[in-house]
């Protein structure tokens, strides 16, 4: 029997680091990874393997040498499914620290949020870093008062990471919910939820999944992010797309190849 994609990976970040394998024979660290649209201002990214493990070690390094964040640090992320909010989950899981979509500033150690959640996200004692999510990664036109600006400050971040101390497996990963109910998840528990995520939806190595669901519970996390990552596929996530036609769609689906569409 195959062994499954990213077999021996015990924490989120090694799901990730099995795209990037020298020869790996199942992933090509150059093929897409992530393709985002946002349909209120005709956005499209896509990132491959390596440009998004590129973002993610920029964001650790800002994250662990900035932010002075590391793994008893918990973030609130204020945030929707976003290419650029699947970086900080992956550079959070980096570094070690818990992320928190759609927690509460107020009990964070460090809040990283959106325009729509500048307000709330002043609730944190800690450090703030404000994210404009424009096109291209664009800045803030004026940086929010009492925020890093996320796009000024992480371009000249490192491109390789290493995390301080260890990452262990069974420390805690993710603070999310399933079904209304709180779910605390180790980064070990959070590998596994999403293996098991990927055999229940049946996606399998090179499929194309696409998700117009928020990150802000278990199922918008393993339909966009996760599971295809536990099982080698890859992503393309909709976001202000409740007004594209059946005949768009179509098209959409047939352009990025996809194999299975949630939400």
């Amino acid at each position: 029997m195959t062994a499954p994609f990213a077999a021996d990976a015990r924490i989120p970040a090694e799901l990730l680091h099995a795209y990037l394998r020298p020869g790996a024979p199942d992933a090509d660290p150059s093929r897409p990874l992530i393709t985002f649209y946002d349909d209120s201002t005709g956005e499209r990214v896509e990132l491959s393997a390596k440009t998004f493990d590129n973002w993610v070690a920029k964001t650790a390094n800002l994250l662990q040498d900035e932010l002075n964040a590391g793994p008893d640090d918990r973030a609130a992320l204020l945030l929707p499914a976003h290419w650029q909010t699947a970086v900080w989950l992956l550079a959070c899981w980096s570094v070690g620290v818990t992320a928190v979509p759609g927690g509460d500033p107020g009990s964070a150690d460090l809040v990283i949020s959106g325009p729509d959640g500048l307000e709330a996200a002043g609730a944190c004692s800690g450090e703030r870093v404000a994210l404009a999510l424009r096109p291209l990664g664009g800045r803030f036109p004026q940086r929010p008062d009492g925020f890093l600006d996320y796009a000024a400050e992480v371009p000249g971040q490192g491109d390789r990471f290493a995390p301080y101390s260890p990452v262990h497996p069974d420390s805690q990963a993710l603070e999310t919910h399933i079904d209304g109910l709180p779910l605390k998840l180790t980064g070990e528990q959070t590998v596994q939820l999403a293996r098991e995520g990927a055999a229940r939806l049946g996606i399998g190595v090179g499929d194309r999944v696409l998700s117009t669901l928020s990150y802000d519970d278990w199922a918008g996390l393993e339909a966009g992010l996760l599971a295809p990552l536990a099982a080698g596929a890859s992503v393309v996530l909709c976001r202000n797309s409740e007004g594209l036609t059946a005949d768009q769609w179509e098209k959409r689906i047939e352009a990025e190849r996809v194999t299975l569409r949630l939400g």
